[in-house]
């Protein structure tokens, strides 16, 4: 039953001329309104795609406005998100629930149409777009889900993943370097569900295209590997839809080459940078509505029978869904389990018993890196868990992201769990994210903590749009030793600790790490970072020391050691591989007659998410501390205080340097001895 729903028509195409002209000149005028109304904003792509988008949304994409959670809709993306008001009046005209009011409200304080699409916020919206290339790399992540989905789930004579992935695209999409790694990988894996129609107008904020970009575009995506269209009018909608239909026939992915006028129908901005980023003003709005014989008052006007038209789409919609559901019910009936796990996985929730395959190691001196152990987590939970998929930049190696013995994804099989990103960081964070917005899957994607650098634009519209996304980053200190500075972490934690919304775990061993994989899994409202080590840490017999348990990890920090029979006197407070510096300085203490905490903290967004009590009776005020960190010591007086009498950070706050690690850390006074000489000097 390829396209269950199929036998339900899409709305009448045989549209009059002038009937679609109206329909398109409504399009463009909301926008436009809406545009003024602001006083801020992009009128011109509205006003240039108004007839592509009514092609798209009436008569080939499959959707219910009634229900925007429908797994097998199709998705549809404006990475050109600058051009939102072309997304809501869409969302509006179709039936979302974005009322005319909120068009009304664009850009104001609690609206649901903020300047720039953000999903999550306003229904209909599939992801958040508005930095260049954002949203053509998560449509990429969403047909890759959408494929991995529908070979393990679909059965003959019931395709119950089968939809596609729709854009508009800009030119400076096109130039961000992001959309190019995933366009490579894109065609490298021939996803053939994405289509994307490529706004060709030719203009930047800057002005013409050609003053910085005059490369063959069609010729570059060819080379990736995908089926291009070229110089399709954007005011001819029978030849969006024969492109379209071209697109759907070939089995790669597709990009159309739209020629549209930038602010089409304003007599003097049209064709120009003026329009691309300003409103036109009331007297260039009036003028324009006069030229496009437009009402000049009143303004969101919609006429009745245009509103009469997208009316259809409703029921139009929810007989699409009815026809699936039927379909999805005699799916269910033949292949019950199938149809339960495909539930489960597209509502975004765990196996039951899950948390049974964490597995707890036992104690070891010699130990292990926490990479190896967060491989062998990962390999663990993937036997539980059969949908959390994933890879690495090209470090599968040394991140341990592979899990082990399972196929790796290729243009010809999307039955494994592994995929090979290449050295695309920031394409790969993109697609992680359009694979989270998707459903079904949970991601996950590795590389040298340093190299996050490379992928924080996307790192941070995972944290914006509460994804669960999962990052394996290792080598996450100058513990990685001889390769030096330019791959030593050093402010990258910090960094990472300051954004909003992302949770941040740098377990001390390896249990700790086995705790840091259940918190991430748990983490169903914004991205998580496994920061791990390069170098072996020792495994610890917690019970037989009598340290806490590594179940602390679940309250971000907990009291790892205490020896004061006489009153505590100071604490040390550690995250990763400096946790054992800190345990063996506190033994050195204790053998003076200090009394002594050591306080493992390996997450500090949990750690502040708890009762201030709980984090009191761990961090005691008033008691001297002493953190240490093999980072920049920025952001630690948050829990040492600032105090120079009752605390100190010991730290990097400069560039590391290429050596064993073992000397590194002795040169940079990260050592068990200087945390002792920093505790003594607070007594």
């Amino acid at each position: 039953m390829t396209q269950a729903s199929a036998a339900i028509p899409p709305l009448d195409a045989s549209l009059a001329l002038e009937f679609e002209k109206k329909a398109a000149n409504t399009i463009r005028m909301l926008a436009a309104d809406g545009v003024q109304a602001a006083n801020s904003g992009h009128p011109g792509m509205p006003m240039g795609m108004a007839v592509a988008a009514l092609a798209l949304w009436t008569q080939t994409m499959r959707y219910n406005p009634a229900n925007p959670e429908w797994s097998d809709r199709d998705r549809f993306i404006l990475s050109a998100g600058h051009g939102s008001m072309l997304l809501y009046t869409m969302l509006h005209l179709t039936g979302y629930d974005l009322p005319l009011e909120e068009l009304k409200q664009f850009r104001q304080w609690g609206s649901k149409t903020p300047g720039h699409p953000e999903a999550k916020h306003t229904p209909g919206v599939e992801t958040t777009t508005g930095p260049l290339g954002a949203g053509f790399s998560n449509g990429v992540g969403m047909a890759l889900a959408e494929r991995w989905l529908a070979q393990r789930f679909n059965r003959p004579g019931f395709d119950v993943v089968d939809h596609y992935t729709y854009a508009i695209v800009s030119d400076g999409d096109l130039m961000e370097g992001v959309a190019s790694e995933a366009a490579s990988l894109a065609g490298h894996l021939q996803l053939g569900r994405i289509i994307y129609l490529y706004d060709d107008n030719s203009i930047t904020i800057d002005g013409k295209t050609d003053v910085s970009y005059t490369e063959d575009w069609g010729k570059r995506f060819e080379a990736y590997g995908w089926h291009v269209q070229r110089n399709i009018d954007a005011l001819d909608s029978k030849a969006i839809l024969a492109a379209v239909n071209a697109a759907k026939a070939d089995p790669r992915p597709s990009i159309i080459g739209v020629k549209s006028v930038i602010g089409y129908g304003s007599p003097n901005r049209a064709g120009t940078s003026k329009v691309h980023g300003e409103a036109l003003g009331d007297e260039e709005l009036k003028l324009t509505k006069e030229n496009l014989g437009w009402p000049v008052e009143p303004r969101f006007h919609v006429p009745d029978d245009i509103r009469a038209y997208f009316a259809q789409t409703a029921p139009r919609g929810a007989a699409l869904e009815a026809a699936y559901e039927a379909m999805f019910a005699q799916y269910a009936a033949a292949y019950p389990a199938e149809a339960a796990e495909y539930r489960r996985a597209m509502a975004g929730e765990l196996p039951d018993g899950w948390e049974s395959a964490l597995p707890i190691f036992p104690p070891s001196p010699k130990g292990d890196a926490t990479r190896n152990t967060g491989g062998k987590v990962l390999n663990a939970l993937a036997a539980a868990i059969p949908n959390i998929i994933g890879g690495s930049a090209d470090l599968a190696g040394s991140n341990k992201t592979t899990i082990e013995k399972q196929p790796w994804i290729s243009a010809d099989n999307f039955g494994g769990p592994n995929i090979h990103f290449g050295v695309r960081e920031h394409g790969m964070g993109g697609i992680l994210n359009g694979m989270a917005l998707h459903g079904g899957v949970i991601p996950y994607g590795g590389t040298f903590l340093i190299f996050s650098d490379y992928m924080r634009g996307a790192m941070r519209l995972a944290a914006l749009s509460k994804l669960r996304v999962i990052y394996m980053l290792t080598h996450d200190s100058i513990g990685l030793g001889e390769d030096g500075p330019t791959h030593q972490p050093i402010e990258q934690i910090a960094s990472l600790r300051a954004m909003p919304n992302m949770t941040v775990m740098r377990p001390g061993d390896a249990n700790e790490t086995s705790e840091a994989w259940r918190a991430a899994l748990l983490n169903t409202t914004g991205p998580t970072v496994l920061a791990l080590t390069r170098q072996n840490l020792p495994t610890y017999d917690r019970e037989a020391e009598g340290l806490g348990a590594a179940a602390g990890v679940r309250q971000g920090g907990y009291v790892f050691y205490e020896n004061a029979p006489k009153g505590l006197q100071v604490v040390l407070v550690a995250t990763g591989s400096e946790l054992d510096i800190a345990y063996t300085a506190a033994k050195q203490l204790v053998s003076e007659g200090v009394g002594v905490r050591v306080v493992s903290l390996p997450c500090w967004e949990l750690f502040a998410a708890q009762e201030e009590s709980y984090r009191q009776a761990v961090l005691p005020l008033g008691t001297p501390k002493v953190s240490i960190e093999a980072g920049t010591t920025f952001g630690w007086a948050q829990w040492v205080g600032n105090d120079p009498a009752k605390s100190a950070s010991l730290g990097i706050d400069r560039f590391g340097a290429s050596a064993p690690f073992q000397r590194i850390y002795k040169e940079f006074g990260l050592t068990s001895e200087a945390v002792a000489a920093a505790a003594r000097k607070l007594l």
